[in-house]
């Protein structure tokens, strides 16, 4: 009997990475998120696959078709290639990019599997940790064209990885706290969400999101008019899934992110509403839609935006975006002394 309490937590915890707003909501949107950005490119760029196959059921068909290749497609491994790291990379970026859920809550009554009140600090390390992941890929591969896409990777990675860091350090000083709850809590107190408190940090963020999940127009790693496929072009089958979407599940993330520190996660719904329906399941739908409002906005940004070259994309990360976030961080010392 003293096992229950334990083996029920376990279950509750595992039931919110799997199930979730975890594994299972991950994979229902990536697929309606690439079908929607398939749509809209379809509609703007006049791409005729998506927009004509299978018309009566919205082009629907296309998706399927390219699940099934990927799904039979066979495996080949390249005789160059670091066998070990060719073939766990794709596998430990998916890992890494879907972890730092374990520390993001959709709810007031959240309970982390690692109780703690550095749950931002321990969201933000491993979100920096996944790049990694995909430079050893394009390194493994022993093909040019990776080897130059996880040349680009490392670059844009350090240029980058500092805003990231301080727009968020710039919410914490506001917020007075490194644990989302509280975040989250202070927004509802003051009724503003953060995007309001401190829009610089926003947009900050709102950038290097798009950096670091690869959207347009920081389309550079991959460059298919480049590079081929830049980090996985020697990859084919689910292995090339994978790493396919890896980048949604990363959006996915940092939307989740954007929306508890910048757009005041569940609120309007009240931290104080209790049961099963409005105290979990309304405030982790609330997170998770305007999470998915930022998503379906970023990937827009694929129709109507030209792909960076690298020397323009790293001189904005060292000139322009790390002094907007400095600028963010001394924002919020102002407001913090001022609130």
């Amino acid at each position: 009997m003293a096992l229950l309490p334990l083996i029920i937590w376990l279950i509750e915890d595992l039931l919110y990475v799997i199930v979730f707003p975890g594994l299972v909501v991950i994979m229902i949107i990536v697929i309606f998120l690439i079908y929607l950005e398939r749509k809209i490119a379809a509609k703007v760029q006049m791409r005729f696959g998506p927009l004509w196959v299978s018309k009566k059921i919205g082009g629907a068909l296309q998706s399927i078709a390219d699940l099934m290749r990927f799904s039979f497609q066979e495996f080949i491994l390249p005789n160059g290639s670091d066998s070990l790291a060719f073939l766990m990379a794709p596998g430990l970026m998916f890992s890494f990019a879907l972890l730092p859920l374990i520390f993001i809550p959709v709810g007031p009554y959240y309970t982390s599997l690692f109780p703690s009140g550095l749950t931002i600090l321990f969201s933000i390390a491993l979100i920096t940790i996944t790049p990694i992941y995909a430079i050893i890929v394009g390194w493994s591969s022993d093909n040019k064209f990776s080897f130059i896409g996880s040349l680009r990777e490392a670059f844009l990675l350090i240029s980058y990885e500092i805003p990231l860091l301080l727009s968020v350090v710039a919410m914490i000083i506001i917020y007075k706290t490194l644990d989302y709850l509280p975040a989250v809590a202070f927004q509802e107190v003051h009724s503003l969400p953060g995007i309001i408190i401190n829009p610089i940090a926003a947009l900050v963020f709102i950038i290097v999101a798009i950096r670091s999940t690869g959207r347009f127009p920081f389309d550079i790693t991959e460059a298919d008019s480049e590079l081929v496929m830049g980090l996985f072009t020697e990859y084919s089958a689910l292995f090339f899934g994978i790493g396919m979407a890896t980048p949604y599940i990363e959006l996915y993330i940092m939307s989740l992110i954007f929306s508890l520190l910048f757009l005041g996660g569940w609120w309007p719904i009240s931290s104080h509403s209790a049961g099963l329906i409005g105290g979990l399941f309304l405030p982790g739908v609330a997170v998770i839609m305007k999470a998915f409002i930022v998503m379906a906005i970023l990937v827009f940004l694929r129709s109507v935006y030209p792909r960076y070259r690298l020397d323009q994309a790293v001189r904005s990360g060292w000139d322009k975006i790390i002094y907007l976030s400095i600028i963010a961080v001394l924002v919020s010392i102002v407001e913090a002394i001022v609130i």
